[in-house]
């Protein structure tokens, strides 16, 4: 192993249906987590046959080789003139976000320090090269705004008790079109922003890789976690955390001319930290979590948990057949779509790790597993889930 290697070290595991979870753990590279400070998180794609890792850090490697035990290498880039030491020592959940690669092309979410302690999420963008990757700036919103003061580049609280929350950033990036992406972003607990339509916080957007406009598509959100265009189906699933209790999973439809409201934080499933007591009194008088979105004229999810799942990523593995993932549960969940899109026959699978990202390739399923910072791999055929 070189200086610039990530060792890898292999395992099995029998899951609760009898499948085999191979298990790639780094043995460097990966010294701190968004959740728990270590051993560490990360994201991964693929360009073409190689698998790609990304730390919350900013470390980045390849693999073309994983189930021989290969090493990943690393590959030499500038994210740090975008994020680094200075930022991660503020708060260890203040991080990398996502990777995502479209083509010949990787881009790279984060959580952008805009002004002194006042951040936002960020999207860089490079040509994939092996030996150096020069990453520029995509998408930056400069200015949050709050709807109960005026003008404010940076705001640090929902007018009611001072939260500031990284946690809540989103950040998922997903292929719309040859000239666009989507991107999701959290409010960072500045709850307000969800449903200011001027915000690009809470949302999901389409922004054109070419000059980096942007459009909503839909509003309402929490803090997206996961991102799938259905082409089959004319779709966009999403995946996005609640508060306590009330993980959701959303369709979006592609063709609406009209913003898309999935209601947060006026309708949700779940409860404020800490429920219905006197101290949150105020904050249930400003973001009521009504009990039912429709009714309130918001968008229904398809399924919400109660309680959360800490749910994750999401992906299509077959015809109308989908997967998810979940950091608090530990667990995969698969379901299927009908024609009405409802959710049907949602299995739960036991993993025992938080899994922060997924990938599916060649009837593979790749994890990012945070628990121990390892790559898990499932091969699965339809017929078994």
């Amino acid at each position: 192993m070189t200086g610039n290697d990530l060792g890898i070290k292999e395992s099995n595991v029998i899951l609760s249906n009898q499948k085999n979870l191979k298990k790639f753990k780094f043995t460097s590279g990966f010294y701190s987590g968004i959740h728990e400070k270590y051993p560490g998180s990360g994201y991964i794609d693929f360009h073409k046959s190689n698998l790609f890792v990304l730390s919350s850090r900013g470390v980045l490697a390849f693999n073309n080789k994983l189930e021989n035990k290969a090493n990943f290498k690393q590959i030499k880039n500038n994210i740090g003139e975008f994020i680094g030491g200075e930022q991660y020592r503020k708060d260890y959940r203040l991080s990398i976000k996502d990777l995502s690669i479209i083509k010949d092309k990787i881009f790279i979410s984060f959580t952008e320090e805009i002004e002194d302690n006042c951040w936002n999420t960020s999207i860089i963008m490079g040509n994939i090269n092996y030996k150096f990757i020069n990453f520029k700036k995509l998408f930056s919103a400069k200015e949050l705004v709050n709807e109960k003061f005026r003008y404010a580049k940076c705001i640090h609280a929902d007018g009611t008790n001072g939260e500031f929350q990284p946690h809540q950033s989103g950040g998922r990036i997903f292929s719309f079109d040859d000239n666009n992406i989507l991107f999701s972003t959290g409010e960072y607990r500045t709850r307000v922003l969800a449903q200011n339509e001027k915000s690009v916080n809470g949302k999901i957007i389409k922004i054109n890789i070419n000059d980096s406009s942007y459009k909503i598509i839909s509003m309402g959100h929490r803090n997206p976690q996961g991102l799938y265009v259905d082409r089959e189906n004319n779709f966009i699933i999403e995946t996005e955390h609640g508060p306590m209790g009330g993980d959701e999973i959303n369709v979006i439809e592609i063709e609406k001319d009209k913003v898309q409201n999935f209601g947060w934080p006026i309708a949700s499933y779940g409860e404020h930290y800490g429920g219905r007591n006197k101290s949150n009194k105020l904050k249930y008088e400003q973001f009521p979590l009504l009990k039912s979105h429709s009714d309130n004229g918001f968008i229904e999810p398809i399924k919400a948990f109660v309680p959360s799942i800490g749910i994750s990523e999401i992906i299509k593995i077959g015809d109308n057949k989908y997967v998810v993932g979940s950091m608090r549960g530990r667990a995969l969940y698969f379901f299927e779509l009908n024609n009405r899109r409802e959710l049907k026959n949602l299995t739960k699978i036991k993993v025992g790790e938080r899994i922060r990202d997924l990938k599916f390739k060649e009837n593979n399923l790749y994890m990012f597993l945070e628990d121990t910072a390892s790559i898990g791999l499932i091969n699965i055929k339809e017929s078994h889930f």
